[in-house]
């Protein structure tokens, strides 16, 4: 089976740490030991230097909803063409924390950007490349941002209203319901529900891998 790029998407809180750790026992499992791990934004050093700016914003400098966008594709690009890419040509499995799909829900869903230029972006900048599986932890914000909010602080995303993750989570699932790569799993279960749920999506999916 060729390498795989895998991703975990949902709104803070939803658990994509614990869903990580699912799916690489579940790689491990049959038998995919050489893999790697990715987050966005962030996952180069110049990616990790726009994470900062994009989660903590700068003092002083409203930042606009266009130019947070821009960076995160410009901390895509960096990861995808310096370590996603080059990873999957060597045959490496990539599992990853959030991808395009993020941008799609949270810029385009949440802060209202037009569809058309946040189409135009990801095809300007990602051409054709898409991730093998999304699994997209599906649960009402309240509930995430309450689980988000016994971590510790919230960052600059996180202190948004909660009509701002009711658009990205409509977003969410629109995409979920217009592609069938991006599978959904509801993650206001308990922990061990949905990660029973997980390993049967794994399952069935590598099912479909092997039998080509």
């Amino acid at each position: 089976m060729n390498s795989k790029f895998i991703v975990i998407e949902g709104l803070e809180g939803a658990g994509k740490t614990s869903a990580m750790k699912t799916i690489v026992e579940m790689l491990q499992q049959h038998g995919i030991q050489n893999l790697i791990f990715t987050r966005e934004p962030g996952g180069t050093p110049l990616a990790e230097k726009l994470r900062g700016l994009i989660k903590q914003g700068v003092e002083g400098e409203p930042l606009t909803d266009k130019a947070e966008v821009l960076m995160l594709y410009a901390a895509r690009v960096q990861l995808v063409e310096n370590v996603i890419k080059p990873a999957l040509a060597r045959g490496t499995w990539v599992v990853g924390d959030r991808h395009d799909l993020s941008s799609q829900a949270y810029q385009g869903g949440g802060r209202g950007i037009d569809k058309n230029l946040m189409t135009s972006l990801r095809d300007t900048v990602l051409g054709d490349f898409r991730p093998d599986l999304t699994i997209y932890l599906d649960l009402p914000p309240q509930i995430g941002l309450l689980r988000a909010r016994e971590r510790g602080e919230l960052d600059r995303i996180e202190k948004e209203s909660m009509d701002f993750f009711d658009r990205t989570r409509s977003r969410y699932l629109e995409f979920a319901a217009q592609d069938k790569s991006i599978v959904t799993v509801d993650a206001a279960q308990p922990i061990e529900q949905v990660q029973a749920d997980i390993y049967q999506v794994l399952e069935q999916w590598l099912k479909q891998q092997e039998n080509g």
